[in-house]
């Protein structure tokens, strides 16, 4: 066979070979290789994502970097307000117990506590959005009245008041810290569903006959993710915070150790007028850095999916 017939049935056997799926992966493929090289081109994001990473691996290697028997306070035997030392680099707190240890732990809590609480916060404010952005007229009006209504109340009285109501419990503080936390999201969603909404589309979509849940499912929530990511992010750090609030105020769950709990022990031990700062600087610290981590990386993320962003950034 001639190196031409063998150039044409290559190209046959190529242009078989690309199947819709196919096309389908290499776009995908194309555009996480062109969102990793945006986002890499912004050193705070890449920063954020680091310390993200730091605090990710700690809480997944908790047990190879710490005993867990070390948060049993039947089973430590050191004294209690030791000041840091080699056998206790952040010293102890009123059980005994290792501050390093707490805080190693503490970051399981915390983190598991930051991500569950937005996956509800967005779920609800990404349906409520979508919703009131799809629909309009009465419903928009209904759904984003209730959102106005929370918007009005304090979180953080809310939140007290909730969690007394529930209980002391990780999931309680999970559910309290998630339903108080949407309206933001709801109504960001709710203005960018409204903008997809008017769009060609949409009006050819519903011509050919897709009925609602499709257009909001297939159309609408497509084009509003990258603002619902970029928001999501920056929620954690709301979420992390709330936690650390209400763990600090009495209201988190007694039996796992979390950095606001660690604060509330100093707080009620008289660390701080005992001038104990390896007791309440580590976990301050540690909220302060995931903290700002997450705001890192949530705000890359919003100049890198936001296309006005991205062109306002680069004149």
């Amino acid at each position: 066979m001639s190196p031409h017939h063998t150039t044409e049935a290559d190209a046959a056997a190529a242009d078989a070979a690309a199947t819709p799926a196919a096309i389908a992966r290499a776009r995908r493929k194309a555009a996480l290789a062109g969102f990793w090289r945006d986002y890499r081109s912004h050193r705070a994001g890449v920063l954020g994502l680091v310390m993200l990473g730091v605090f990710a691996l700690v809480a997944v290697g908790a047990p190879l970097l710490a005993d867990p028997a070390g948060l049993d306070i039947t089973r430590v035997t050191a004294p209690s307000h030791a000041a840091p030392s080699p056998a206790y680099p952040l010293g102890t707190d009123e059980n005994g117990r290792s501050i390093l240890t707490l805080l190693i732990y503490g970051t399981r809590i915390s983190l598991l506590v930051g991500l569950a609480a937005t996956a509800i916060s967005v779920a609800i404010g990404a349906a409520m959005g979508v919703a009131a952005g799809f629909y309009g007229r009465w419903l928009r009006s209904l759904l984003m009245g209730i959102t106005d209504w929370f918007l009005v109340i304090p979180f953080l009285p809310l939140a007290i008041v909730l969690g007394t109501l529930f209980g002391a419990s990780l999931l309680n503080i999970i559910v309290v810290i998630g339903i108080t936390s949407w309206p933001g999201t709801a109504r960001l969603v709710a203005a960018q569903a409204l903008t997809v909404r008017s769009r060609p589309y949409l009006e050819r979509a519903k011509a050919l006959g897709a009925d609602d849940w499709h257009q909001m499912t297939r159309h609408v929530l497509p084009n509003v993710m990258p603002l619902v990511l970029a928001n999501t992010v920056l929620t954690v750090s709301v979420a992390i915070l709330s936690e650390t609030t209400l763990s600090f105020l009495g209201l988190g769950d007694p039996t796992q150790v979390s950095w606001g709990s660690i604060l509330d022990h100093a707080n009620g031990s008289g660390a701080m007028s005992r001038h104990e700062w390896w007791f309440v600087l580590p976990p301050g610290i540690c909220v302060v850095l995931v903290v700002l981590g997450f705001t890192l990386v949530g705000r890359t993320l919003e100049s890198v999916l936001n296309p006005r962003l991205r062109e306002a950034g680069g004149r």
